[in-house]
């Protein structure tokens, strides 16, 4: 149910990072990316002597090759420190008020929102913003990526009312230079989804998913191939507002308009097989008991038959294949049909063994133990729809086993600070209910001792300080407790525990 989270830098970069400078003074500049740093000052700068120009904007493009290759490494620190050295030296060449300055700071930011620096994103995606609708005005089309950033931030930092709005007019912005039915605007009707969906607003988020749907069948209403990228990603996203029925509704479309090419066994079928097979282990709320084993048991056809056609393709991607054995492995394990579960993983692990390649695959697959499904677990405790200006990060750390069977066995957990009790039960109930693909050591299940998850969460130091307070207040007005009867056993693990307490490590 998360769009924009923590992305990973490439993941973020690749949503808004694209070239403003395009037509500035300088063409050597048009990859300059976009980003923001604050302005130091607003008033015009002097003009350089032509041999000083000529160093700093040498001294500028040095610096953003840096820029570059510490983002591409992954080194964000260092990107950071360059980002800020490229605001300096865009302002010095060519002014505060610029299309180079405002590039310089919208990259700036996109890194700050890569490091969790969500206030200093914000308020340098601002500044660009700001800078463009000075030198240009508020509807260029420039003003698009620095919007996407601005709404990112927004979202990250736990504002998504504030997101909504900042998405909605980068879409607008979009219709005033594209048209109503541009394909730009997918990508932020998508982060408006989010927003909707992080606010509890399902039916808002629902009919903004079937405008995204709209534009693609517009757009390839002569070439349904063409459609199934976007019926891939709807899927993706009706998955994570929890409509699966709607989820296997897309992607059996998607089935369809394949075999309508008269192929049964097109190797296109795989994902969507795969992932519909995968949509039968979660359920609508009103599910009863028997028709969520009925609906399971439906996923296990469509992962044979991808398998089927995976197997039978020729040069078909090895790893692709692997993740489709996998998958009908995986099910097994899930059903609880372990024989058959423990053949598939033992096939893998022989297979991958003929090279480096495979050897390395293989170490990445079963080194560790991987969740078969997973829910998503709340980002902010409490009201994450409101504006808060004092939001502060929390975690739950859960430490478990997991048996050779793929369950979750010894779970304990901890909230910091201790006080979010609530988080803690829903991250607790949900890891405790996870099946796993266990740990595979020389192609048999092995358990997997000593394992820890943690969640990150936001919250708002205001509501901590309530609780506090009222902790205090209850502590003082209650009874001395009676000392704890010690010859009481312990509850069993096994049985569902709705309320977990804290347990140190």
């Amino acid at each position: 149910m998360r769009m924009i989270k923590k992305l990973p830098y490439a993941a973020f970069a690749a949503l808004i990072l694209m070239p403003l400078a395009a037509g500035a003074q300088d063409p050597g500049l048009a990859g300059l990316t976009e980003q923001a740093v604050p302005v130091a000052e607003d008033d015009p700068v002097p003009e350089l002597a032509d041999s000083g120009r000529e160093a700093d904007e040498e001294r500028l493009l040095e610096e953003f090759a840096r820029y570059r290759q510490m983002v591409q490494e992954g080194i964000l620190d260092e990107a950071d420190i360059a980002a800020k050295r490229i605001v300096e030296l865009a302002i010095k060449v060519y002014g505060p008020l610029s299309r180079e300055t405002a590039s310089a700071l919208n990259n700036l930011a996109i890194v700050q929102h890569s490091t969790g620096q969500y206030d200093a994103a914000i308020q340098n995606f601002m500044s660009a913003v700001e800078i463009i609708e000075v030198v240009e005005d508020r509807l260029n089309a420039a003003l698009v990526n620095p919007l996407k950033g601005l709404g990112a931030a927004q979202l990250s930092s736990g504002q998504p009312n504030q997101a909504r709005q900042t998405f909605e007019r980068a879409t607008h912005i979009t219709h005033v230079n594209e048209g109503p039915h541009n394909l730009e605007q997918v990508e932020i009707l998508e982060s408006i989804a989010e927003t909707y969906v992080r606010m509890g607003e399902l039916d808002e988020a629902r009919e903004t998913l079937d405008r995204i749907h709209a534009l693609n069948v517009k757009h390839f209403e002569e070439n349904p191939l063409g459609l199934l990228p976007s019926l891939m990603t709807r899927a993706d996203w009706q998955h994570r507002a929890g409509y699966f029925a709607d989820e296997r509704s897309s992607y059996r479309r998607a089935i369809r308009i394949i075999e309508a090419g008269g192929r049964s066994d097109d190797p296109l079928l795989v994902e969507p097989l795969r992932r519909l097979g995968e949509s039968f282990y979660y359920f609508d709320p009103e599910t009863t008991q028997t028709q969520q084993i009925g609906l399971v048991a439906t996923g296990e056809m469509y992962f044979k038959r991808a398998v089927r056609i995976a197997e039978d393709a020729e040069d078909f991607d090895r790893q692709e294949l692997v993740k489709t054995q996998l998958a009908l492995g995986d099910y097994y394990t899930y059903v609880e049909k372990q024989s058959r579960a423990k053949r598939i993983y033992s096939d893998v692990w022989e297979k991958l063994a003929n090279d480096d390649e495979g050897l390395a695959l293989r170490d990445e697959l079963f080194r560790d133990p991987v969740p078969i499904w997973t829910e998503p677990l709340p980002e902010f405790a409490g009201d994450g729809s409101k504006l808060r200006s004092d939001i502060n990060s929390g975690r739950i750390v859960v430490d478990f086993d997991v048996s050779v069977n793929g369950r979750v066995r010894e779970l304990r957990s901890e909230a910091f600070p201790p006080e979010f009790t609530d988080m803690l039960r829903v991250v607790h109930r949900e890891i405790r209910q996870r099946v796993f693909r266990p740990r595979i050591d020389d192609g048999v299940p092995v358990e997997a001792p000593g394992l820890r998850f943690e969640h990150v969460f936001s919250y708002a130091q205001s509501d901590l300080d309530k609780m506090r307070a009222e902790a205090a207040k209850s502590a003082e007005e209650a009874p001395e407790a009676d000392e704890p009867d010690t010859d009481k056993p312990e509850e069993d693990e096994s049985e569902e525990d709705e309320s977990p307490e804290p347990v140190s490590e």
